[in-house]
């Protein structure tokens, strides 16, 4: 059995954006959200159901699946594989204009209903050092909550690092899944979750049409080039403070670029110590070093 990449763009929306498959997002959405009781989301209607994009027109870096349950809550499910500059404000006015277009001049604010955003990184975005954090509007003296209705939960894949047996929570499972499926070859036997269950033989690339593998490889191929220009990008940013540092005679101007450098590159998680030590013509030693003062500062 072998398993797509959930990250990439139309395994995310083939899988919890399934219209027949609701189960499959109401328990992701209970378990980022840790409902319990009568709090848990029984149904839900999908906004924009998965449907196969036409190749030319399709995008690489963000996914969403939109959703709204019988309380009137909405509740936006992005996956981001690169982090963009302002994303936290980028985030901000994308839930912001949700919650606002509920209503049109004239109508009673009580009838805004609230809206949750669940984003799932491939990449570390904040200093936290769990891989599942809870963000809303508060007293930052108290923490007292009167402004109620935006929450925000983050999923940062990277600062996952649970095994199999780890695995002590539903929202551990699924953050496992997304994360760890493409490396799998069965379906886990601990899962105990049929929305869960569901999601994996949905990830089923056995279980796919011909045209959605061709849109898969498609998306995967366009994902892998957008990583490729960044990174020379980034190599050709470093090339250009080197040359300034040289003709300005501060070689502490270059090494400053470099490090830089490094440090984007570990905190994107995507390549090891060793690729990126020959990415900047650096050695291994340096780069762990540098690795080790990050993860100092994040605990700080």
């Amino acid at each position: 059995m072998q398993f797509v990449d959930i990250t990439n763009d139309i395994a995310f929306r083939k899988i919890f954006g399934n219209e027949k498959k609701k189960i499959i997002l109401i328990s992701f959405l209970n378990a980022v959200i840790n409902l319990q009781g009568n709090q848990r989301i029984a149904d839900i209607s999908i906004a924009n159901p998965y449907q196969l994009p036409i190749l030319p027109n399709m995008k690489t870096s963000i996914i969403d699946v939109k959703a709204t349950d019988k309380q009137g809550k909405t509740f936006i499910v992005e996956m981001q594989v690169a982090d963009v500059n302002a994303m936290d404000k980028r985030l901000l006015y994308y839930t912001s204009k949700e919650y606002s277009q509920q209503i049109v001049s004239g109508d009673k604010y009580t009838e805004l209903k609230p809206v949750i955003f669940i984003g799932i990184f491939d990449f570390r975005f904040t200093n936290s050092t769990a891989y599942l954090s809870h963000h809303a509007v508060c007293n930052v003296e108290t923490g007292e909550r009167v402004i109620k209705d935006m929450n925000f939960y983050f999923i940062e894949l990277p600062k996952f690092v649970k095994t199999p047996d780890d695995l002590d929570t539903i929202i551990d499972k699924w953050v496992y899944f997304i994360k760890e499926a493409e490396n799998l070859d069965v379906i886990p036997n601990n899962l105990n979750d049929e929305g869960l269950t569901e999601a994996y033989q949905d990830a089923n690339k056995n279980t796919w049409t011909k045209e959605e593998l061709d849109a898969y490889n498609y998306t995967a191929m366009r994902e892998q080039d957008e990583r490729g220009r960044e990174q020379a990008a980034e190599m050709r940013g470093i090339e250009k403070g080197i040359e300034k540092g040289i003709e300005k005679g501060i070689e502490k101007g270059i090494e400053k670029e470099k490090r830089r450098g490094i440090e984007k590159a570990l905190k994107r998680g995507k390549l090891s110590v060793e690729e990126i030590a020959e990415d900047f013509d650096t050695t291994i030693n340096i780069v762990i070093q540098i690795k080790k003062q990050l993860d100092n500062n994040e605990t700080t």
